[in-house]
């Protein structure tokens, strides 16, 4: 049986290329090593799984690679790549200030920053989740910062940067990575699923890019479950089943039946939504955002908003040509006004029911005002 390895760390960005989502930082840093612009200490701020440490391990290999390649990438294949590769790197050293967040271990790093580098030129240092370090530890590393050797290049990852000291920040150069795009998550399954010849739909993998909320490594934890599930075929229905999510459908049927003015129907329909176990927050938090959808398609130019597959889009576009805009925007108030209820509510399940009867007659409502003819 051979060993799995998990898709995040099979996966897992070796040059500032293979970087998801992140085109500005990379090329930031490339065009920095190229120019001889290096700063000494680098802050790289964002939320989990968006390649903060994976950049700082790039970055450091890079800076001491003897074959550095025409684009700015290490060659991964000398004596310095193949040492940090393998895991015994003496020029590159990684704390977890989790876990190491006192002086004591600041003041280990601090004798290691004094040793000039045996290999390259330089001796880098990374520190991850650095808002971890305590108010001492921070004070005995400033110094340090302020003034390192001129070896020496620190790379600090945090997911709060809000406690890290300003005379700290001030000394770093800072780099805030962004949520990853929905569109780049799939892109990159795709060819993760091109690579290890795993069936899947696009609209599967919209749904897992969703549910990763712009996290690629949450994406790929997800996407390794759903493969275990499927056994190698991401369909659609599989991923709805697994994660459970609500199909699309059930949202553009109740809206259908409510323009129809149709309450029993919508009734029935959100019946079988509890049957099948889904929860009533989740459900009115899920219309209202295909109400906002709906309301993108009405102009041309706000369509690209929609970061769902063309497939889905046309069905989009088609339903919110027989839906006027008062009709979204009365729907969306009702909503916004049930979801704040929902909460103290001690009846939910009416409290749901009676939020679908009012958007049912909304169509009714403003045809009888003479909104709509």
């Amino acid at each position: 049986m051979s060993n799995f390895v998990v898709s995040a760390r099979k996966y897992r960005p070796q040059t500032f290329e293979s970087v998801v989502g992140q085109e500005a930082i990379t090329t930031t840093l490339k065009n920095a090593i190229k120019n001889d612009h290096l700063a000494q200490a680098f802050l790289f701020f964002g939320s989990r799984g968006v390649g903060k440490t994976s950049t700082a391990r790039i970055l450091a290999k890079t800076l001491n690679c003897f074959d550095l390649q025409e684009n700015i990438e290490p060659c991964n294949n000398c004596e310095s790549c193949t040492s940090f590769n393998e895991g015994h790197s003496f020029n590159i050293l990684e704390l977890d200030a989790a876990s190491n967040n006192s002086v004591d271990d600041i003041r280990s790093l601090i004798d290691q920053v004094r040793i000039a580098p045996q290999v390259g030129n330089h001796k880098i240092f990374i520190i991850d989740e650095v808002h971890m370090l305590s108010q001492s530890a921070f004070n005995a590393f400033l110094k340090t910062l302020e003034e390192p050797p001129e070896h020496a290049v620190f790379i600090l990852a945090t997911t709060e940067k809000h406690k890290i000291l300003p005379t700290i920040l001030s000394r770093c150069q800072i780099f805030d990575f962004h949520r990853i795009q929905i569109a780049d998550i799939v892109e990159h399954l795709k060819k993760i699923a091109k690579t290890e010849g795993i069936k899947v739909d696009e609209k599967a993998l919209h749904v897992i890019g969703q549910k990763a909320d712009g996290a690629l490594r949450d994406a790929l934890s997800i996407f390794d479950q759903i493969v275990s599930f499927s056994n190698n075929n991401v369909s659609y229905e599989a991923v709805l089943q697994n994660l459970n999510v609500l199909d699309y459908d059930y949202y553009f049927k109740i809206t259908d039946f409510a323009l129809e003015g149709n309450i029993p129907e919508n009734l029935l329909i959100y019946n079988e939504i509890l049957i099948n176990g889904f929860d009533g927050a989740q459900f009115v938090l899920g219309l209202a955002e295909h109400l906002r959808n709906l309301l993108v398609c009405k102009d041309p130019k706000t369509l690209d908003l929609l970061d769902i597959p063309n497939e889905l889009k046309e069905k989009y576009s088609a339903q919110s040509q027989n839906t006027h805009q008062e009709f979204i925007l009365t729907g969306l108030d009702l909503l916004k006004a049930t979801e704040s209820g929902f909460k103290p509510s001690k009846n939910k399940r009416l409290h749901i029911e009676l939020a679908l009867m009012k958007f049912s007659s909304i169509q009714s409502t403003l045809q009888n005002k003479g909104v709509l003819s």
